[in-house]
């Protein structure tokens, strides 16, 4: 049988067609006993590879095609030791981003990695060429030239029947043979495969134009036809016996021999690549020497834990039983390390002042709680370990811990600072999807760039593969002219890249931590960020068994960090946030008015009616709320039931007696993970560990009837009709909960940050406006702000900072916020400050010219100066040119002026701004409005045509038609459980923020809404008033306009009428 030896799967970035798994399917079918892997210069495909060859049952062989000065070659990885070389020279090739090369110095310094490398000169290396320029002396010199650094060196002879007798060409694949015969040298077949099937072509051809930024023409296009595919073993056995009579041979016999003997040289197994096992750090690295020390480590961290964060003795007990369940849990899995790890990264940020949390199921376990890895207790909020680590399953928990975003990338410098060569970050592949694939083809296809951003811009964030669909479906792309055949060509062969690599990044939060061995079993490089990296995505790494760490940036974490801190500024004392009680009543009476912009996981439009419905009034409704207020959940409508249990409108349904502690809380919903788990473990008798197998199992539909049959035998202790009601729970519901470990775990930050807005409303919103964390811009954030009574300071170049600051009362405009103002700048006007006038600033604050006409025009200097009817911002800026054309002004820093005397600032006659003039710097130069809003100017034609002010449409009755105005500050196009296109807009008036939702039949009703939504920036929404308890209030929109047209025609009418 046949096995390809060379493979350019499409981790050959931008050359290869096809997935590493679609190979491995057709060798498969094709009855290949083992198949290659080869791509150039990257080895991120081989771990996805072998998986496939494992579930395949074909045996793997890996290698990698890499450039050897101007040419290429192949090296293939040999068995017992190979894998470990490949990584290793992978590894040191790249000691930066660019591609790895090889030449004749470089490989004699890593000989003892190339000494377990095979070595395939093939067609495209310079073998190759000079048996092209019929010079096999000089061939067989280059040959000999790198032969003895390598295991073996081998002919790679390639027939893609290509005309002539050149590379690929069959008299040139004979003569590749007839030369290895001739010198006594092993020759082999292959195929150079890139392609899976010969149809591919036309992506190839897209692939190369790509990659080589040019445009498709055949002297860009490396293939000559479309044999490069991955061919059946009697079709190779016929190409050899066709390249063999070139060669002069009877038959391709020898040639297939030899194949085969190189074939099984280089076959790997699955555990050399750490498939199934774990690589957790030493015991060494947590300040041990050996596994028993660690695990007594681990447990007297974990008992220190418990004696200050329980004081009653009954709780105390409670938690050292289930302290104890889970370390036999840790110790039969061997995990000791992994925990100990974590809690040392937590450590190490909060020892350097960086706010760290928990997120995900690790808020389930006691031992994260009481490492000080998670802030929420599992066993008051009924979490449970086996969520998240279970004896039952193998593979490594995850436990993501959030910190300040713009402190992350100092944790990082912590942990490689410690960890050193056992750390790594994770890469990301970036694939092609709609806009890129988009981008790509067409300017392959010599497409106009104005033709291309037409089409790319306009699709929304899709798979490629649905991009003509989405053209025939979205009423805003139907207008787009793409029905020439060269746009239409396009968007045929975008779809055919849907999926496939781009290019590899560094992962936004993901790092390994292992043992010494990382460098041996994975490929390294050195990404933009100057971090190693290692070539393997988040799957890939938790596949071959490393400690895969989220540290998460969040941006909340950074305005909490923020705020505690302008606290402590403002009102010179300490606030520790997380020793605030969680029953702060005034703090859930702010969630219940649904004013929660800003707040973590609960500002946007759907969850602000969702906690108005709600009425939160403990920190168990906000972990309730935070998991109702999930896709799974929302379309199958968990919500609906569970409020009409909460309100009182229906019973709710808890089934039976045995199941009410479990469902009580919820109203009979079954919303969380936890519940499925503890509703089959009482039912059936199990334990909590074999409860979420089976909880696990629940999700896979195929699996639904064996758990189905496994259930009711099991529970054959209860009545059948409660049987019967609890598998349709668990079927329902089973697939669509959340876990409510990762609630609890987001509902601390949520807590948090209502907290700090319902106490420290300025010091809140200093940390929104500097950290950007939420889903609305800036001046809604402003906006809120005003709402609550707290002044917005202009920006002065004596009083503003960088950041925003609390001032009084009030909270100061930050320098940042100045269009084109550069970091330096700032930070040179604010150490630079005070300022006597203009001059003084020109002289010593550093600030380009540009920069100090945008602070001119938004007022900076106005309390300098005091500008007044008499001097205007107008007679600042020209004053400001007066001193740039003064000799005073080239004087640096705070010389003295030797006589040079700055200009006098005169009055020059000129009015000042007016409000609309003010207002259009603002948003020019700060991108928000400051002085005024914007529906200000529209107030009259407003309050002409009745509409409402966002602050009164709670006073509307349900069901009554509104017409409501403001600025667009979100839109959004979620999926729902009807599976139809719904769109949920937020505009704001100045007055607050107006929610309305556009669904399909509307939008199909009039195409020409959908392009407004998506067009205006200023909008007009007529719609039908929706009231869902005391403080939820939505609108089912019928109709959208721009509210500038709208006006331009009411004033053009209303003219008309006048004359």
């Amino acid at each position: 049988m046949f096995s390809h030896l060379s493979c350019a799967s499409a981790f050959s970035f931008k050359y290869g067609t096809t997935q590493p798994q679609d190979l491995v399917a057709r060798a498969a079918q094709f009855g290949a006993p083992a198949l290659a892997i080869t791509d150039r210069d990257s080895l991120a495909g081989v771990i996805r590879f072998v998986q496939a060859t494992k579930d395949f049952g074909i045996a793997p062989i890996v290698g990698v095609n890499l450039q050897l000065d101007n040419y290429r070659v192949t090296l293939l990885a040999q068995s017992d030791g190979g894998w470990r070389s490949l990584c290793r020279l992978m590894s040191a090739l790249r000691p930066d981003r660019n591609l790895p090369t090889l030449h004749i110095e470089k490989i004699k310094s890593l000989a003892e990695y190339t000494s377990n490398l095979i070595l395939l000169h093939g067609p495209d290396s310079q073998v190759a060429n000079l048996i092209t320029k019929h010079r096999p002396d000089q061939a067989l010199q280059v040959f000999n030239k790198y032969r003895p650094y390598f295991a073996d060196s081998v002919i790679e002879c390639v027939s893609h029947l290509a005309p002539g007798d050149g590379p690929r060409s069959t008299s040139h694949a004979g003569r590749m043979q007839g030369f290895a015969r001739d010198h006594d040298l092993p020759a082999v077949i292959t195929n150079a495969v890139r392609m899976l099937n010969a149809t591919d072509g036309p992506i190839a051809d897209i692939l190369d134009a790509s990659r080589k930024l040019v445009p498709l023409h055949k002297r860009h296009v490396e293939r000559q036809n479309n044999e490069a595919y991955l061919k059946s073993n009697q079709a190779m056995r016929d190409l050899a016996d066709e390249i063999s009579r070139a060669a002069g041979e009877r038959n391709g016999r020898a040639l297939l021999r030899t194949t085969q003997r190189i074939t099984e040289r280089c076959i790997l197994s699955a555990q050399e690549f750490g498939l199934g096992g774990i690589e957790l750090p030493e015991p060494e690295v947590v300040g041990v020497s050996n596994y028993q020390e660690m695990r007594a480590l681990l447990r007297n961290r974990c008992e220190s834990g418990l004696n200050w964060r329980y004081s009653s003795s009954d709780d105390l007990a409670k938690a050292r039983a289930r302290l104890d369940d889970e370390l036999a849990t840790v110790a039969t899995l061997g995990y000791e390390s992994y925990f100990l790890t974590v809690a040392d990264v937590a450590d190490m940020a909060r020892d350097a002042g960086i706010r760290v949390a928990a997120r995900g199921s690790g808020a389930g376990s006691l031992i994260c709680h009481l490492l000080g890895i998670s802030g929420v207790d599992p066993i008051r909020y009924g979490l449970l370990m086996e969520r998240f680590c279970s004896p039952l399953r193998r593979a490594l928990p995850d436990i993501d811990i959030d910190v300040e975003s713009a402190r992350r990338l100092e944790i990082y410098d912590l942990v490689f600072k410690k960890y050193q060569h056992r750390t790594a970050t994770v890469a990301m592949i970036d694939t092609y999807r709609a806009r890129h694939a988009i981008r790509d083809t067409g300017a392959a296809l010599g497409m106009s760039q104005s033709e291309i951003d037409l089409i790319a811009k306009s699709l929304p964030h899709i798979r490629a593969r649905n991009i003509s669909k989405a053209l025939e479906s979205l009423p805003e792309l139907r207008n787009l002219n793409i029905n020439t055949p060269l746009a239409a060509m396009a968007i045929k062969l975008a779809e055919r890249l849907d999926g496939l690599p781009r290019n590899l990044a560094m992962h936004p939060c993901a790092v390994v931590l292992s043992n010494s061995t990382l460098p041996d079993r994975t490929p390294m490089l050195i990404n933009a960020s100057g971090y190693s990296m290692v070539e393997f995505d988040k799957d890939d790494v938790e596949a071959i068994g490393l400690l895969k760490l989220d540290i998460l940036g969040v941006r909340m974490q950074s305005a909490i960090a923020y705020a505690v801190k302008e606290v402590q500024r403002t009102e010179g004392r300490a606030l520790d946030i997380e020793s605030v009680p969680l029953d702060d009543p005034d703090t859930y009476k702010l969630i219940q008015s649904t004013r929660t912009i800003g707040l973590f996981q609960i500002e946007s439009p759907g969850q602000r009616e969702l906690v108005g419905k709600l009425q939160p009034d403990c920190f168990e409704d906000l972990i309730i709320d935070i998991s109702l207020f999930r896709p799974g959940p929302v379309k199958s409508d968990m919500i609906t039931p569970f409020l009409n249990a909460r309100h009182g409108f229906k019973p709710a349904q808890l089934i039976h007696p045995d199941l009410h502690g479990v469902l009580a809380q919820t109203q009979g919903v079954v919303v969380f993970h936890e519940q499925v788990i503890q509703i089959i473990s009482i039912m059936a008798g199990i334990s909590y560990a074999e409860a979420d197998e089976k909880r696990r199992a629940l999700g896979d539909f195929s699996k639904q009837q064996e758990i189905c049959d496994w259930f009711y035998e099991n529970c054959a202790r209860y009545p059948k009709s409660v049987v019967d009601e609890i598998w349709q729970v668990l079927r329902a519901f089973a697939s669509f909960g959340f876990c409510k470990a990762h609630a609890a775990a987001f509902a601390l930050p949520t807590y948090q940050s209502a907290w700090l807005k319902t106490h420290h409303p300025a010091a809140f919103i200093a940390g929104l406006l500097t950290h950007d964390p939420g889903m609305y811009p800036k001046r809604l954030i402003l906006d809120e702000a005003r709402q609550m009574e707290i002044a917005v300071l202009p920006v002065d170049v004596n009083k503003s900072d960088v950041v925003y600051k609390v001032e009084g009362n009030g909270i100061r405009l930050a320098l940042s916020d100045i269009a084109g103002i550069s970091d330096a700048e700032a930070d040179n006007i604010v150490r630079a400050q005070p300022y006597l006038d203009l001059t003084d600033f020109v002289r010593r604050a550093g600030a380009s010219l540009p920069v100090t006409e945008k602070l001119v025009m938004v007022g900076a200097f106005d309390a300098i100066h005091e500008i007044n009817t008499k001097i205007t911002r107008r007679d600042l800026l020209l004053h400001l040119a007066d001193i740039n054309r003064s000799p005073a002004a080239a004087l640096p820093g705070a010389q003295l002026t030797f006589g040079f005397k700055a200009p006098d600032l005169k009055p020059s006659g000129l009015p000042d701004l007016n409000k609309a003039e003010r207002v259009q710097h603002e948003i020019e130069t700060l991108g928000m409005e400051v002085t005024s809003h914007m529906l200000s100017f529209y107030g009259k034609f407003l309050n002409a045509i009745g509409a409402v002010k966002s602050s009164d449409l709670l006073k509307q009755r349900s069901g009554s038609t509104v017409l409501v105005a403001g600025v667009k500050v979100a839109l959004q196009q979620p999926p729902v459980r009807s599976g139809k296109r719904v769109i949920f807009l937020s505009i704001d008036d100045g007055f607050g923020c107006s929610d309305a939702t556009f669904f399909e039949d509307t939008l199909k009703e009039n195409l020409e809404f959908a392009q407004t939504l998506f067009s205006a920036q200023l909008l007009l929404v007529r719609g039908i008033v929706r009231r869902t308890g005391p403080k939820g209030i939505s609108i089912r929109a019928t109709g959208a306009w721009d509210l500038s047209a709208a006006y331009e025609s009411f004033s053009q009418k209303k003219s008309n009428l006048i004359s």
